[in-house]
């Protein structure tokens, strides 16, 4: 999982980040209810490749976030 706190969004990789698969669709999820967005993403072959969290601090526990790959320079 990395996480961005400056844009405060956070991907859960559901395969190995460093084989670059390629999303080819990604559907948004944008319930009023839970106040933020979840793209869930899927490659060619339709299999759901990663998930992003949008106001990820407020929808993510922080034990994950802190266990995040920082993608912000890590400014805590």
């Amino acid at each position: 999982m990395t996480y961005d706190k400056t844009v405060n969004a956070a991907y859960v990789y559901l395969s190995d980040p460093q084989d670059r698969i390629k999303v080819s669709r990604m559907y948004p999820c944008d319930p009023v209810e839970v106040g933020g967005m979840i793209n869930l993403d899927f490659d060619e072959q339709g299999r759901l490749i990663g998930v992003e969290v949008l106001a990820a601090s407020s929808k993510l526990s922080g034990y994950l976030l802190e266990s995040a790959e920082r993608l912000d320079a890590g400014d805590a």
